[in-house]
């Protein structure tokens, strides 16, 4: 499902990795079964790579509600950022993308999960904290960090 190597630290405390997810997988399934095997619970990923389709989901703040849209074409990730955490003790992942169209014109969110075709190269940090969970918030309808 991945290839992984750690990276020398540059600072105590926290651990890095370069991930290479294999083709076709599931980007948000690969990267959750990582974060599960190396016990990652507060981090951030960043990386790039190609996708034959996305799913992303934008919330309306005025309904609270949520709104799914597929695209399914081969696209470029531009940019994937996100965070890892914890939601009921689970591994919780909050990931955005920007991905480039065959136009030029690009398409992006929050990420609900992407399929890869080529390739796709990640780096992960682990800050090595377990304090860093999930809540609901009534409010916003969105879930946040929890310290």
């Amino acid at each position: 499902m991945y290839q992984y190597t750690p990276v020398v630290p540059f600072s105590e405390g926290v651990r890095r990795y370069i991930l290479s997810l294999d083709n076709h997988v599931s980007i948000l399934e690969a990267l959750t079964a990582f974060c599960k095997e190396k016990q990652v619970y507060c981090g951030k990923v960043s990386g790039l790579g190609a996708i034959s389709s996305a799913t992303f989901r934008f919330l309306d703040p005025a309904t609270k509600q949520y709104v799914d849209k597929t695209f399914d074409e081969q696209m470029e990730i531009t940019c994937l950022t996100g965070n890892i955490s914890r939601k009921d003790g689970q591994v919780y992942l909050h990931i955005h993308v920007t991905a480039g169209r065959r136009d030029y014109s690009c398409v992006g969110g929050h990420l609900l999960d992407a399929r890869i075709n080529g390739a796709c190269e990640l780096f992960v940090e682990d800050y090595c904290l377990t304090s860093a969970g999930r809540r609901f918030d009534e409010e916003t309808g969105l879930n946040l960090y929890n310290f």
